[in-house]
């Protein structure tokens, strides 16, 4: 015999039904929520459940054609502030609106993201979120052929008919460049991300504008192709240093790279901001507490993964609601890591 609140795989829903005197239906009404269920019956089925250990088999539901209440996440790691921020966003929302987070992690690998989308698809969750997708038109095509809800989240290089989250990354890495080159900045080193991202894309058009409108030339020489990785932005930072005429500042398209960028400059010798000035992107939570401060472009990351879901909320409460992109503001923080070149 089992005692109250024991969990037990073999109990069904029908036993449920048998122990509260209802119908199996009224049992799965109680489980979706639905608010046609009178408040004494649903007191007396929620009681049953506990007592018996009842465990809603998610799949199984889905299967008989009932909502899961789960929204998948793909993120390509969780290695940074970046991704901690927006999935943050998200799960209050999905908390909010009574769903669970089911969270995949891609290792940037295009087959994974791919079996995991169809996965997810094929009735785990009832919506999905794609946070940095490297290869969503790898099956956007499917996902729409199933009418499975998505929203993308900083990503503008697919189909302009996908539901999608961004920030304004060509403005922000505009002012960040503008930011400099008043300071007295005229070589401006710049790291890339990914580019086959519509973010690194934009990012580095920006920096690539601010130049222009301020008549400085835009040198070859001073942009260095990564990743979005720490590592990579400190080799990209040595590159950048060894030449023979370095530049005076450095622009990183993340923070996680600038953070390489400050080890390199260390290794080097070198003083931050006496000898070079460093910018970042994204403002991460380290990059407030780290020496010196790190100025850098702030994306509402939070705000990203709450619009985000609420978009796919809405998504999964009418299927018919029109497609919307979304670009929110980024703004240009100013901390320690920046000062005028030395004469």
């Amino acid at each position: 015999m089992r005692t109250p609140g024991q969990v037990s795989n073999n109990i069904t829903i029908f036993e449920v039904a048998s122990q509260a005197g209802v119908s199996y239906g009224t049992v799965s009404r109680v489980l979706n929520n639905d608010p046609h269920v009178r408040v004494e019956t649903r007191e007396k089925v929620n009681r049953v459940i506990q007592d018996l250990g009842y465990v809603v088999n998610r799949q199984a539901r889905s299967l008989a054609g009932g909502k899961t209440h789960v929204v998948g996440i793909l993120v390509p790691d969780l290695g940074t502030g970046y991704i901690g921020e927006i999935i943050q966003g998200i799960d209050t929302e999905l908390q909010l609106a009574g769903y669970d987070l089911m969270l995949y992690t891609t290792h940037r690998t295009p087959v994974l993201e791919a079996d995991y989308v169809g996965s997810l698809a094929q009735g785990v969750a009832d919506g999905l979120i794609l946070v940095l997708p490297r290869h969503p038109e790898d099956y956007i095509g499917t996902l729409r052929a199933r009418h499975f809800p998505f929203v993308l989240v900083d990503h503008q290089g697919s189909g302009r008919d996908c539901p999608a989250v961004g920030a304004a990354n060509w403005q922000g890495a505009y002012n960040a460049t503008e930011y400099l080159v008043n300071l007295g900045h005229t070589r401006i080193g710049f790291i890339t991300g990914w580019m086959d991202l519509g973010a690194a894309v934009d990012r580095l058009e920006g920096y690539k504008a601010a130049l222009w409108a301020y008549h400085i030339p835009f040198l070859e020489e001073l942009v260095r192709e990564s990743t979005f990785h720490q590592l990579d932005g400190y080799n990209s930072a040595m590159d950048l240093l060894n030449l023979p005429n370095p530049p005076t500042a450095i622009f990183a398209s993340n923070d996680v790279m600038a953070l390489g960028v400050m080890d390199a400059v260390r290794e080097k010798g070198l003083k931050i901001p006496e000898d070079i000035s460093i910018v970042g992107f994204d403002d991460i939570p380290q990059a407030s507490i780290i020496h010196p401060a790190l100025t850098t472009v702030r994306q509402p990351l939070r705000n990203m993964g709450s619009v985000a879901t609420q978009m796919l909320l809405e998504l999964l409460g009418n299927p018919a609601t029109p497609t919307k992109r979304i670009e929110l503001p980024t703004g240009l923080v100013v901390r320690d890591s920046c000062r005028p070149p030395r004469s």
